[in-house]
């Protein structure tokens, strides 16, 4: 199960199901769950925790130290939960002192060749990052994201759950959940329906989100305002809660 190349510290604790290929290195203070399947040419670092049934594809680094300029080799974390995949080059940093000191990913998340996630990140569950996204310091993804291909998005920025967006898009704004958007800068374009039926939500609560982006899109309202318009609606349909948390939880602005 682990090849005869592979360089594991006496320290890494891997269940005795894991698999690791050749010329993988994993440092101390690693912790690898079972079904976990690791390719050739692979780098953790710790500390690192790693849940189970995940599958890391050659070239990836996981747990590497963080390329915020602030950070002194401070014993910061990642944690990653169960039947993730990350393919080809992912990068994944471990968090600074500033934040939380911890990089968070959740489950069943698919990373494409070369995603890139900074520091201080959390990244819920079921997100597709296609090919070359780039998350900076400190994004935070909910649950149902689909990112396009080179997406690009800024650091502290928010993506509410089962919203997605455009290849090539860059986000400098937060966006709401159940928001399509696309562009340099990224821009509404309506809510993710299709992605929503797909998921069992109901005609009538994918209907009341349509009502509901209409409110805080095209009213010409600030956004407390939308808010607080959009109370009615949470309570007839309790799916709106995400997006209702989602714009109070907003730092940056969201898009427009």
């Amino acid at each position: 199960m682990i090849h005869s190349s592979a360089i594991i510290d006496p320290s890494a604790r891997l269940a005795d199901d894991v698999e690791v290929g050749p010329w993988t290195i994993i440092g101390p203070d690693v912790e690898v769950g079972p079904g976990t399947k690791i390719h050739s040419h692979v780098v953790i670092k710790g500390p690192t925790k790693i849940g189970s049934n995940n599958h890391i594809y050659q070239f990836a680094s996981i747990g590497e130290d963080c390329q915020d300029k602030k950070y002194n080799g401070e014993p910061t974390e990642l944690l990653i939960g169960d039947s993730n995949v990350f393919r080809e080059g992912c990068t994944v940093h471990r968090g600074t002192i500033q934040d939380n000191s911890i990089t968070i990913i959740g489950s069943h998340n698919l990373f494409m060749a070369n995603v890139h996630v900074a520091h201080d990140c959390i990244v819920g569950d079921n997100n597709i990052l296609a090919n070359n996204c780039a998350l900076a310091g400190h994004v935070q993804l909910g649950d149902f994201i689909i990112l396009g291909g080179f997406t690009a998005v800024h650091q502290f920025c928010l993506i509410g759950s089962h919203s997605m967006c455009g290849a090539g898009s860059v986000v400098l704004k937060d966006i709401p959940a159940f928001v399509m958007s696309n562009g340099n800068s990224a821009q509404p374009h309506g809510i993710n329906a299709e992605g929503l039926r797909r998921r069992g939500f109901s005609a009538a609560a994918i209907q009341n989100i349509k009502r509901a982006y209409k409110i805080i899109y095209r009213q010409g309202l600030k956004l407390d305002e939308a808010i607080s318009q959009l109370e009615p609606l949470v309570n007839e349909t309790p799916e709106l809660q995400l997006l209702s948390d989602s714009l109070k939880a907003s730092s940056r602005g969201i898009i427009r």
